[in-house]
């Protein structure tokens, strides 16, 4: 998936350079200490555009590299290629270690983007028909949320007694409209999907849907709650989330400024947390 780098373009060496308590940057000619944090493009990159100035005053120089997926950010933090990212909620963070041997620690959470349900056909979940499709994330940790969203709707009832947030289709015990679910599609593509008006709706997280134009607010017609367990956080290498740079960011993200930034620009479809 091509990367594209925000900011200054730096070289391999630049970046190494650039690790947490790699010392001065020398690359800048100043005393200014330099954090690298890849992002996705929206919210996630604009978040830390509004923090460049206020993490400059502590004399930190942050360059942020934008991602188009869900894998990179991570590959790139293991190799020491950035300091931080800046994209992943929760239960998919603790699955990519999990499943990938990551040593990484969560610095704090930042924001909640609300999953929406989106479809062309349909003005209310009450309208979908008997069998309908309902396209969603092949991602998995994506699922517990989807079905956890849609049971608090009423579509469907998942088994009592499993963790919700790792629930799974084979999970759902009652069904009544007989909702067919298409799990066959990286996130990035289902707004895609929604345009060309495939399915009958679509399940599509906010930063795609704000990427592509979309309000979730208004263009939705179902959208998770703001108490959803799904907080995006600043993740590190283990061991870098005591940092003074690390723990600036993460102040800085959570400054009365930055989440009144956040509610302003996108009027409740991103949520800042405490």
């Amino acid at each position: 998936m091509k990367k594209f780098v925000a900011g200054i373009l730096l070289s391999a060496s630049a970046i190494t350079l650039a690790a947490c308590g790699g010392g001065d940057d020398s690359t800048s000619g100043g005393d200014n200490k330099e954090l690298v944090v890849g992002a996705s493009n929206v919210p996630h990159a604009e978040i830390l555009e509004q923090a460049k100035p206020l993490l400059e005053e502590q004399g930190i120089e942050l360059t942020i590299e934008t991602y188009q997926d869900y894998i990179l950010p991570n590959k790139d933090l293991e190799s020491g290629d950035l300091d931080a990212n800046y994209f992943q909620h929760i239960p998919y963070f603790e699955s990519q270690i999990a499943d990938n041997d990551y040593d990484f620690a969560n610095a704090g959470g930042i924001h909640i983007e609300p999953i929406g349900v989106y479809s062309k056909k349909y003005k209310a979940l009450d309208e979908l028909p008997e069998g309908a499709t309902i396209l969603i994330s092949n991602s998995i940790p994506d699922h517990g949320r989807i079905l956890s969203m849609l049971e608090a709707e009423g579509l469907i009832k998942l088994a009592e007694g499993i963790d919700k947030t790792a629930a799974e289709v084979k999970d759902i015990v009652e069904n009544p409209k007989n909702l067919q679910f298409d799990a066959e599609y990286e996130a990035a593509l289902l707004v895609q999907m929604y345009e060309n008006e495939e399915g009958d709706a679509v399940l599509i997280n906010s930063n795609y849907a704000i990427d592509a134009g979309l309000n979730p607010l208004e263009d939705s017609i179902a959208i998770e709650n703001s108490e959803s367990p799904y907080v995006n956080i600043i993740a590190v290498q283990a061991g870098n989330e005591n940092s003074d740079e690390i723990k600036a960011l993460v102040e800085v993200l959570k400054s009365e400024e930055i989440q009144d930034f956040i509610l302003e620009e996108w009027g409740g479809s991103v949520v800042p947390v405490q």
